[in-house]
């Protein structure tokens, strides 16, 4: 399931979005503000956000610049061409005036999210000493390889594809689950134990870092 994060202060169209995007089966997350936002961003990695511009604390400018390897698509009653121009410069995937269709919205969403899932398939995914080659399906530590359950071998790519983000259990276990159905979320913990002590007992160091309240993290 694909999680869109919907950062808009108008309650009345955030609940209609939220109400639409869940009938198509994608989870739903909400901010109301720009220092709200930040906040839900750091604690949590959606597939893609819709971003208001004209919010309280932080503007939708200032959030568009914190937001890094995710698509933002910016929903916004301005219709200037020069706003979409610099926006869409600026690292928007799309531009969306308010009002909008529903479904034109939705065919936006569902191209980008086809784009990033396309973008983000690197054969190799490298952090530090990490390595991980999704053609062979191998992971290694220092050169060293490592052998890895299938259930291991999907946390580890899901936290090479987000190093130094914290991301909570909840998001983990629907990331992985195309790759293995064997996790639980009882059971989450000790794969992910068992990972970071393959890791540690060829290098040496601890790359898996918890964080209280919300999951893990790997420290990048």
């Amino acid at each position: 399931m694909k999680t869109i994060a919907v950062i808009d202060d108008d309650i009345h169209i955030g609940n209609m979005l939220e109400e639409v995007l869940e009938r198509e089966g994608y989870a739903v997350l909400r901010a109301y503000s720009g220092t709200e936002a930040t906040l839900l961003l750091k604690q949590q990695r959606p597939d893609l956000v819709l971003l208001d511009l004209m919010m309280p604390g932080l503007s939708g400018e200032a959030v568009l610049e914190q937001i890094t390897g995710v698509p933002v698509i910016v929903v916004s009653a301005r219709a200037g061409a020069e706003d979409k121009v610099r926006l869409l410069l600026g690292g928007a995937a799309d531009y969306v005036t308010k009002p909008f269709d529903t479904r034109e919205l939705l065919a936006r969403i569902a191209a980008r999210l086809r784009e990033s899932a396309v973008s983000g398939r690197a054969p190799v995914l490298e952090t530090g000493d990490l390595r991980l080659d999704q053609t062979a399906r191998t992971a290694a530590v220092c050169g060293v390889p490592v052998r890895l359950t299938k259930t291991e071998y999907a946390i580890l790519k899901l936290f090479l594809q987000n190093p130094g983000q914290a991301i909570a259990k909840s998001v983990i276990l629907d990331r992985i689950s195309a790759d293995t159905l064997d996790c639980t979320e009882s059971s989450l913990k000790i794969h992910v134990s068992n990972l970071r002590k393959k890791l540690r007992d060829i290098s040496g160091k601890d790359y898996i870092e918890s964080v209280w309240g919300i999951g893990f993290k790997l420290n990048a």
